[in-house]
């Protein structure tokens, strides 16, 4: 993958990761359910060492980085994640 596929790609990640994390505080409020998604998430790729970045040929000094965003990412759900994956393909 050329250098302009992946900056479009962490582009589109970042994005995915920033509106993911603006649902975590709403209304004011901490919303406890979403904080508890993002968390068995970012511990299940974290511990599984499964990362989205690695596999579109990104990588990061810290591996744990790209298992952690990866975690964020899957947090948002299979619906999200499948429509991710499927972006990804095209690029």
């Amino acid at each position: 993958m050329d250098a302009y596929g992946k900056i479009i790609i962490l582009a589109v990640l970042g994005e995915a990761i920033v509106e993911n994390l603006k649902v975590v505080y709403e209304d004011g409020k901490f919303k406890k359910d979403r904080i508890f998604a993002l968390f068995i998430c970012c511990m299940v790729t974290t511990f599984a060492r499964c990362d989205i970045f690695e596999i579109v040929g990104i990588s990061f000094l810290l591996p744990v980085v790209g298992q952690l965003f990866t975690g964020i990412l899957i947090s948002r759900g299979a619906g999200a994640v499948h429509d991710l994956l499927k972006l990804l393909e095209k690029k």
